[in-house]
């Protein structure tokens, strides 16, 4: 690692190796959407990559594939020049994309009621209780991938395959919308009954209302955003 590395990337240190995980590229794709997440590559900044590569010990061709995959699911775009970036979407698109995904969570809360088996609700009342049990904590990253798998496994209890991709496909470009959400303690007891709600419906095999309270979910992410948003613009103005 170059010795100027500390000062051109503040979380070098923080990085791991990846040689032994995946192939180059999805690992690197891996750690650049933690970094998003995180916000230690700020939305609307440039993407330094040939820092980025160096850090991870990687050349820049596995690194420009890496961001390939992250461009697909919408969390780096590109300049005129080429100058890649993180994505900054308005709370517009956001809205839209959410509205999308809530139908597609509703439609798989309601087949999984059908299709699921007692053994895949007992795992997904599981995530539920176990995002209870550590929302106190301080690991924000951990409960939202708590959250994510509750989520994933109620799509994958539809039994729906293009239900499943298409899920897939939104869920990514919307990633750090959902983290974004998820780690506001305010809301986080209202996140919860949300969650509840909707495991409760499931056990009762309750499709109609199953649906409700995942497209309900949705609708409050994009009010959790909203007010992300308005905290970050009234900081901004203030600095």
């Amino acid at each position: 690692m170059p010795a100027t590395l500390d000062t051109q990337l503040p979380f070098a240190g923080d990085l791991p190796s990846l040689r032994a995980r995946k192939t180059l590229a999805e690992a690197a794709a891996d750690t650049l959407r933690e970094l998003i997440l995180l916000e230690k590559l700020a939305p609307g900044k440039q993407v330094p990559e040939r820092d980025l590569a160096a850090a991870l010990g990687i050349s820049r061709t596995p690194m420009r594939e890496a961001m390939r995959l992250l461009e697909v699911e919408g969390l780096i775009e590109y300049s005129a020049t080429r100058r890649p970036r993180v994505a900054d979407p308005t709370l517009e698109e956001l809205a839209q994309y959410l509205s999308v995904l809530g139908a597609l969570e509703g439609l798989a809360g309601e087949q999984a009621c059908d299709n699921a088996t007692d053994a895949e609700i007992e795992t997904i009342l599981a995530l539920c209780r176990r995002m209870e049990e550590t929302s106190d904590g301080g690991d924000a990253l951990e409960f939202f991938k708590t959250d994510m798998a509750f989520h994933r496994a109620i799509v994958a209890a539809s039994r729906n395959p293009p239900l499943i991709e298409t899920h897939r496909q939104y869920n990514a470009r919307l990633w750090r919308a959902r983290f974004i959400s998820s780690r506001r303690r305010p809301d986080r007891p209202g996140t919860l009954r949300q969650h509840t709600d909707i495991v409760e419906a499931m056990a009762r095999r309750d499709g109609q209302a199953t649906a409700a309270a995942l497209r309900q979910h949705l609708r409050t992410a994009v009010t959790n955003i909203e007010k992300t948003r308005d905290e970050r613009d009234r900081k901004e103005a203030g600095a």
